[in-house]
């Protein structure tokens, strides 16, 4: 009863949203004509009454549920135009406490002669504010709709690593990093092929998946078999696991179904070729010079994901190899344990933000949402001798689509 309480809370909430913008658009077309207001009214609420049938739906629905173009187009669809609303509405509540100000001036000194009210602007602050409001809510909107294009737009990252305690055999050494690649939200499979070719034209020595192979369950995996067992390296292709890997994110019906689902993801990773790394390591050798790579379980230092992941297993017995690499889903890990305990991991390798597929980069300037949550979040960064990347990720969950951050295949050189 309480979650159901919750769920129609939202739809007041919304409602009252829909009702407080619906004000404002009305300011704005009240100069039109009648026919003109009569039209643009109609599709306002045509759009809202379906948006919030859709919510009301929504946990009642089986058919909903299981599929997953309808969910998660129609729900990316809903949310885009529950935060223009909400972003509009900033302005249009900016521009009632302005108005409410003026009234109150307006009452507190009537007889200074002073004009309080907007009346002789050629354009008024209520009008300015109001499409100003209206301008970047659409804007937010329509960005979200062209990133449905995005989401199989396979970038190439190809960066330089230098480390001076790198052994000499492995200078030039190509690693290739896939992350998060939630095979259960994809729906072209011909896109997907496009991009694992794009991994295998690198030529990479060696591959390395930082985890989310699915979204909860092994069987999302059954139609990409053949795709993602054409992973191929000559120093080979190793994973971790990430937080979705776990299925905690879905009922089951039982402890022993979810335990069995964990189980036959591993076999999956086994049958692509993969060598998946739970707590341990393993080394890598060249021209009888070695490296370790160690692999860790999900470990976050946010509380609501899990901390699978067992340092004191993986790293003991690397100790005495001049260069380390950590492979950690959550980038997180990197401040709260990596840096304090094992300062002497050279280079950590991530994914999980996804750089919130949603946000601005360019040479000059990198923001997204995300970075609110997370320090470390897309990209490379530094501290002494130590080094994490960030990979954006090549799937993608929840929004169908990638605004400014665009999936990733990272290729790094090591110098």
């Amino acid at each position: 009863m309480r979650n159901w309480s919750s769920w129609w809370l939202v739809v007041v909430i919304l409602l009252v949203i829909d009702l407080y913008v619906f004000n404002a658009l009305k300011f704005i077309v009240h100069n039109n004509s009648d026919r003109s207001k009569t039209i643009i009214y109609t599709i306002y609420w045509t759009i809202s009454v379906a948006a919030l049938s859709f919510i009301i739906a929504f946990p009642r629905s089986q058919y909903i549920e299981t599929h997953i173009i309808l969910r998660n187009y129609v729900f990316a669809i809903i949310v885009g135009l529950i935060f223009a609303k909400l972003i509009a509405s900033v302005f249009f509540l900016l521009d009632d406490v302005r108005r409410l100000l003026l009234w109150l001036m307006a009452k507190i000194f009537p007889k200074t002669g002073v004009d309080f009210t907007d009346e002789g602007n050629r354009i008024s602050r209520s009008s300015f504010l109001s499409w100003s409001g209206f301008a970047l809510g659409t804007g937010l909107f329509a960005s979200l709709l062209y990133g449905f294009s995005n989401k199989y737009d396979y970038k190439v990252r190809k960066v330089k690593l230098a480390f001076k305690n790198l052994p000499p055999a492995f200078k030039g050494l190509k690693i290739l990093q896939v992350s998060d690649i939630h095979s259960g939200s994809f729906t072209d499979k011909a896109a997907v092929e496009r991009g694992v070719a794009m991994i295998q034209k690198q030529n990479a020595d060696l591959i390395l998946f930082t985890g989310d192979l699915v979204n909860d369950k092994a069987d999302e995996m059954e139609d990409y078999m053949d795709v993602f067992n054409k992973f191929k390296a000559p120093m080979g292709v190793y994973s971790t696991l990430g937080n979705h890997d776990y299925g905690d994110y879905t009922s089951w019906p039982s402890p022993e179904a979810k335990k069995e689902n964990l189980e036959r993801l591993k076999k999956i990773q086994a049958t692509l070729g993969w060598r998946l790394l739970m707590n341990e390591h393993v080394i890598l050798e060249k021209d009888n010079q070695q490296i370790a790579l160690i692999g860790i379980e999900n470990w976050s230092a946010f509380g609501r994901f899990p901390k699978y992941g067992r340092m004191d297993l993986a790293y003991p017995g690397t100790e005495k190899y001049p260069f380390k690499i950590l492979m950690s889903h959550d980038p997180s890990h990197w401040d709260a344990e990596v840096r304090v305990k094992y300062p002497d991991i050279d280079l950590m390798l991530s994914g999980h933000t996804h750089g919130m597929q949603f946000g601005v980069e360019n040479p000059y300037f990198k923001w997204s949402p995300v970075q609110w949550f997370y320090k470390e979040w897309a990209g490379l960064y530094e501290q002494g001798k130590q080094k994490l990347y960030v990979n954006r990720g090549y799937g993608f969950i929840g929004y169908p689509g990638r605004v400014g951050i665009l999936p990733e295949i990272t290729v790094f050189e090591l110098v």
